[in-house]
């Protein structure tokens, strides 16, 4: 059975480490993201983490009521990077645009964060404000509650999708992502039409394009998709009575 946290005033009164540093959820969850850009998710272990906060291992789970515990945390916290600061414009597809590409950046910017938290569902209180935020960004745009629903699942679900495919081309170690950036040029733009036409005819554009992440085109296609479904919405609605 998983030990109770700890309420924060009670850990707010526990005594610094021994090197002074004085432990906090956010501080640990910091610590966790450093280790896992500089050693990836094998180097994070409760031990590990005890010594990088001079601190024991025991004392995180006062925080946290174990290392998937953490993991959730740690995911959390990259949604509140990408929400700080957003404020939304009223305008709805701006919004969403900006809300996207902003989830997008922070998972990215943490590949080996990602990796181990874009799958998750957190339930804590940056999750639930973006949730809320998409939500409220769609319904008061006009979208009828179902479509609501279907464009916010399709909407997070493809974000999270393509940090975690974007992550994992951002851990393959630097020999490997330049070989795999190296084949567009190497072999598919050497491929006879004969054999391959429409590879041959699109292979200057593919090695140009398949370098970088798709899912600006495809946040602006889901976009496009939405915004007709809205716009076909206004076309079948009654027509409101003369006043």
């Amino acid at each position: 059975m998983p030990k109770p946290v700890v309420p924060e005033e009670r850990r707010r009164r526990r005594r610094p480490t021994k090197s002074g540093t004085v432990l906090s959820e956010r501080l640990i969850v910091e610590t966790a993201l450093r280790m896992l850009r500089e050693h990836g998710s094998a180097g994070l272990t409760a031990r590990r983490l005890g010594l990088a906060l001079d601190a024991d291992p025991s004392t995180l789970y006062r925080y946290f009521r174990g290392m998937d515990d953490l993991t959730l945390a740690i995911g959390d916290a990259l949604i509140g990077q990408a929400l700080d600061g957003w404020r939304p414009t009223g305008e709805w597809r701006a919004d969403l645009r900006a809300v996207g590409l902003r989830i997008h950046a922070a998972y990215v910017a943490h590949p080996q964060a990602a990796l181990l938290t874009t799958n998750r569902v957190t339930g804590r209180a940056n999750e639930l404000a973006a949730d809320e935020a998409v939500l409220d960004v769609l319904r008061t745009a006009g979208f009828p509650l179902a479509d609501t629903v279907r464009v916010y699942h399709a909407f997070i679900d493809q974000t999270l999708a393509f940090a975690a495919l974007d992550a994992a081309s951002l851990t393959l170690p630097s020999a490997a992502l330049r070989a795999d950036e190296e084949m567009w040029r190497s072999t598919y733009a050497r491929l006879p039409r004969t054999t391959h036409p429409r590879i041959a005819e699109a292979a200057p554009l593919l090695a140009t394009r398949m370098v970088h992440s798709a899912y600006p085109t495809a946040l602006e296609m889901l976009l496009d998709s939405a915004a007709a479904r809205l716009a076909s919405l206004s076309r079948a609605a009654p027509a409101e009575p003369p006043a």
